[in-house]
């Protein structure tokens, strides 16, 4: 029996994932971040290793029975460049799991697959590599890859240069509008009163200094972004309107890879991933109506599985090819 690991790695946690050939699950384990570009390399490899040895551990293997690791996939949040691969290959060459563990590894090179965090949750999200992801979470990116291998990475710049249409873009645009309402340039919106009653503020001047002086970052900023889409399922008009923003910006990015991959008659899935499509203003609903005028043929679908199980179907995939 083959068995593989898949690693689903980001700025927040890792995951890892043990399967054999048959894709069936039989160990997760979950440790710290290994974004090597924020963390370092020495606290991404911890991070795998620990995510490794964890999901040996939770599979329970027999005392009589070693297991023999014949791929790796990794995706990592971070890795774009060749430059990265090299490193990261560095990191997995290099990883230094306990010898009390029931496993062996037999990896060749050609069977460490390592690329980005979006390629695994599009493999992921649809089972398999042809499709687009549309992640909209604490932050936004569209990847896809058509059927000739072809691939089209849209947004992903990060929270100063894009993001568009995720839970940050949503929550600043929220806080500015409650602003603007206080300064008398806004018309009326809930959203004011809505943001000092959750953050306990005495008054809207006060944000100055949870933002500021608190130095939240983005994803306390992102967090809000609830509050927003519950004003607009309420019928706030100004929250309404900065969904229906996010949302025109989302799918016009949606566009762009689409046209970039698949022909107009083409059949493929979208899947949607990532906290912003819950909620009561009906973001994913919408986003499936403008993408239906779009790409007739495309089907919107969420996740079939989890990331790091589409890292595994990429490991898996490199020992059949």
């Amino acid at each position: 029996m083959t068995y593989v690991f898949g690693i689903d790695g980001g700025g927040t946690k890792t995951t890892c994932i043990l399967t054999d050939e048959n894709n069936l699950v039989l160990g997760r384990g979950e440790a710290g971040p290994s974004n090597y570009q924020t963390q370092g390399i020495e606290k991404a490899k911890e991070s795998i290793q620990l995510a490794i040895e964890r999901a040996v551990l939770s599979a329970k293997i027999a005392p009589n029975i070693n297991l023999k690791i014949e791929a790796i996939c990794l995706g990592l949040a971070g890795v774009a460049r060749p430059k990265d691969i090299e490193i990261v290959q560095f990191v997995v060459q290099n990883l230094q799991l306990t010898n009390t563990l029931p496993v062996t590894r037999s990896i060749l090179p050609r069977n460490i697959v390592i690329c980005s965090d979006c390629a695994i949750a599009l493999v992921g999200g649809t089972g398999h590599s042809v499709g687009i992801a549309v992640i909209a979470g604490t932050g936004s990116i569209v990847f896809g890859q058509n059927r000739q291998g072809e691939t089209k990475r849209v947004g992903g710049w990060g929270y100063i240069l894009g993001d568009e249409g995720s839970g940050y873009d949503i929550a600043v645009a929220g806080l500015q509008a409650a602003l603007k309402f206080h300064d008398g340039r806004q018309e009326f919106t809930a959203l004011a009163e809505r943001f000092q009653t959750h953050l306990g503020l005495n008054n809207l001047e006060q944000l100055v200094e949870v933002v500021y002086r608190r130095g939240w970052g983005v994803p306390e900023i992102a967090a809000l972004a609830p509050i927003v889409d519950r004003a607009a399922g309420e019928g706030d008009r100004v929250a309404e309107g900065i969904i229906h923003n996010a949302l025109t910006k989302l799918t016009f990015s949606t566009k762009t890879a689409i046209l970039a991959l698949f022909s107009p008659t083409e059949e493929f899935e979208i899947v949607t991933i990532g906290g912003v499509w819950g909620g009561e203003a009906n973001y994913r609903g919408r986003f499936e109506t403008a993408i239906s005028a779009i790409a007739p043929n495309a089907k919107v679908i969420s996740p079939r599985y989890e990331p790091a199980f589409g890292a595994a179907l990429l490991a898996l995939n490199a020992l059949k090819n």
